[in-house]
């Protein structure tokens, strides 16, 4: 990564900003569809997202209650990457499927 690209990032990572043509998400990843079908269930009746992350996620985002961070385009794979570009900030996706499994996504910035 170049320097110029480094200290914007880190720039906006304490600031809380994304900077233009980024964004952040944070998700749940599991292995079945009937439990990212569950957990979203739960997440529609009010559940914690951060809280069933850190319960449900097999990612090791988990531990940032399914905080990936900022990223850009190219950085995620494309099914990922399409589910949260469509996301307006603060919505959570239907489980999306990839080759890790079924994610479920919150726009975070």
């Amino acid at each position: 990564m170049g320097k110029k690209k480094n200290k914007a990032k880190q720039k906006a990572k304490k600031s809380g900003k994304v900077p233009p043509g980024r964004m952040r998400a944070s998700h749940i990843l599991v292995d079945k569809l009937s439990l990212a079908q569950e957990i979203k269930e739960e997440l529609n009746e009010g559940g914690d997202f951060r809280k069933l992350a850190e319960k449900y996620s097999t990612c090791p985002s988990k531990k940032r209650g399914g905080d990936l961070g900022i990223f850009g385009r190219g950085e995620m794979i494309p099914e990922f990457e399409r589910a949260v570009y469509k996301l307006k900030i603060g919505e959570i996706s239907e489980p999306i499927k990839t080759k890790f499994g079924y994610h479920i996504i919150k726009r975070t910035g």
